[in-house]
């Protein structure tokens, strides 16, 4: 038995996966989010592992043979938050997110004191990455900075807790900006740029690598047997890819979670940092990620559901499985700023084209084809970096949308296939990673390509329709800065 913990932005998710890969049970605890200003993202760390051994408490509760036999444990997580943690090891304060901009004019600075950043790191600084916010927490919390003695992603915090030992994936690592993505090591002079030394990090393994074991207390207290073999794991988008089996070149996929991103596996670094094309080591050793990411996909249809005060499935019934022609409305899916390809942490949301004949149905295709819009955004810009994208698969939590795929395979002409269980396709990869780390199997054995259950070809008609919208939604961007 393996597990799969995935430390996400909206959840907990603990999958229970048995040797034949089967996932015999799973838990997801919420978490919420804090913003006390304007584009600012934070998380208590105490709510994760409140989230995170809720999860396990309640398999349990539940499947406790099964839970008593587990053997290893994969963790995968939101990538780039800044867990500041002190002598202790404990946290400083808040982490600060993936999606929070406060950090811009850091990026600048950054960029100027270490002008081979782009160079060695394959990214572009932008406020999301982790190196920026510790130049900010410098600047304004200094008495934080200077009682920092430790920084770790979330998922090691997780991991720290668990097990007692600070350890961090080189694919999670490479999306902090102090991690040097060919080496797969970290990078002196860019910890020397955010006055930082490597005494700061977590020690780095490969993500199918055994990192650590469970706290004898906590194996005790979760009735198992032995204590677990914990893995190094993934950032949620390579955890995704292993969980799909796309770990070699070709297999491309787009995530549609919180955020939104459109990734193929490389063996190569093909990195185009201008067009804001991120660079991260895949979980799978001697390959690396090349994707394109935006800061608002699924959280997109969340916020209209809100808005609306409807269920997000009740906002979907009514649209049917496919699109008969494109929305007459059109939506900036830029409700946290963007990446790719703009790196603007300022921009924000809009809706275009609103008139007495629009009904909520129109607003809810136009939110979708805005993402998938997006998404066409980060596949011209791998497409610059030399990465053509021939079809797709998906994973997150809006796989569920027929319609949603649909328009993304008009949108993208390509086809794109789901799979079931899609939305648990992150923590069904840390599950994965903790097999490889105690059974010591080929990883190509092990990280098999599930069975799709449906694919969305493209239409011809539908193709060359949003072919036509596509330079008309560009031109609504408008940097406010």
């Amino acid at each position: 038995m393996y597990l799969g913990i995935d430390l996400g932005t909206s959840a907990v998710k603990t999958v229970l996966v048995d040797d034949d890969q089967r996932v015999i049970a799973s838990e997801s605890r919420a978490l919420a989010t804090a913003s006390p200003q304007s584009g600012y993202s934070e998380q208590d760390p105490a709510h994760w592992i409140d989230a995170a051994f809720a999860t396990l408490d309640a398999l349990k509760a539940t499947h406790a043979g099964a839970l008593a036999a587990v053997a290893g444990i994969g963790l995968s997580g939101q990538m780039h938050g800044a867990t500041l943690l002190d002598a202790s090891a404990r946290p400083l304060r808040p982490c600060i997110l993936w999606n929070d901009g406060r950090s811009a004019n850091e990026c600048r600075v950054l960029e100027q004191r270490w002008p081979a950043l782009r160079a060695v790191t394959g990214n572009k600084a932008m406020p999301g990455f982790t190196a920026p916010k510790l130049l900010w927490i410098a600047t304004h919390e200094p008495e934080i900075f200077a009682a920092t003695k430790l920084v770790l992603l979330p998922k090691a915090y997780l991991r720290l807790v668990l097990s007692g030992e600070a350890v961090e994936d080189v694919s999670d690592a490479s999306g902090s900006l102090w991690l040097d993505a060919a080496r797969r090591d970290w990078s002196d002079a860019a910890l020397a740029a955010t006055g930082l030394t490597r005494e700061h990090m977590p020690r780095l393994v490969e993500g199918c690598a055994p990192a650590t074991t469970l706290r004898n207390e906590l194996a005790r207290r979760w009735g198992m047997k032995r204590q677990p073999v914990i893995a190094g794991g993934a950032g949620d988008n390579p955890a995704g890819a292993v969980g799909i089996g796309a770990i070699r070149p070709g297999a491309s996929f787009i995530s549609l979670g919180t955020s939104g991103a459109l990734m193929a596996p490389t063996d190569r670094i093909a990195a185009n940092p201008d067009r804001v094309v991120h660079t991260f080591c895949h979980a799978i050793p001697g390959m690396w990620i090349q994707a394109g990411a935006i800061l608002s996909a699924a959280s997109c249809l969340a916020w209209l559901a809100r808005l609306f005060g409807a269920t997000e499935t009740e906002l979907l019934a009514p649209l049917g499985a496919r699109a008969r022609s494109p929305s007459p409305v059109s939506f900036l899916p830029y409700l946290a700023g963007e990446r790719t390809p703009h790196d603007d942490p300022v921009v924000r949301g809009m809706l275009d084209g609103l008139s007495h004949g629009t009904d909520r149905g129109t607003i809810v295709q136009a939110v979708l084809e805005g993402v998938a819009f997006a998404l066409a955004d980060c596949r011209d810009a791998l497409a610059d970096a030399g990465i053509e994208i021939a079809e797709a698969d998906v994973i997150g939590g809006g796989s569920r949308s027929a319609f949603w795929l649909s328009v993304l395979a008009n949108v993208l002409n390509v086809p794109v296939h789901r799979f079931a269980g899609g939305e648990t396709g992150a923590a069904f990869g840390a599950a994965r990673l903790g097999r490889l780390a105690v059974s010591g199997e080929a990883i190509d054995a092990v990280c098999t390509r599930p069975q799709r259950i449906e694919t969305f070809e493209p239409d011809a008609g539908l193709t060359d329709a949003y072919a036509e919208r596509l330079p008309a939604w560009r031109e609504l961007y408008r940097p406010r800065h």
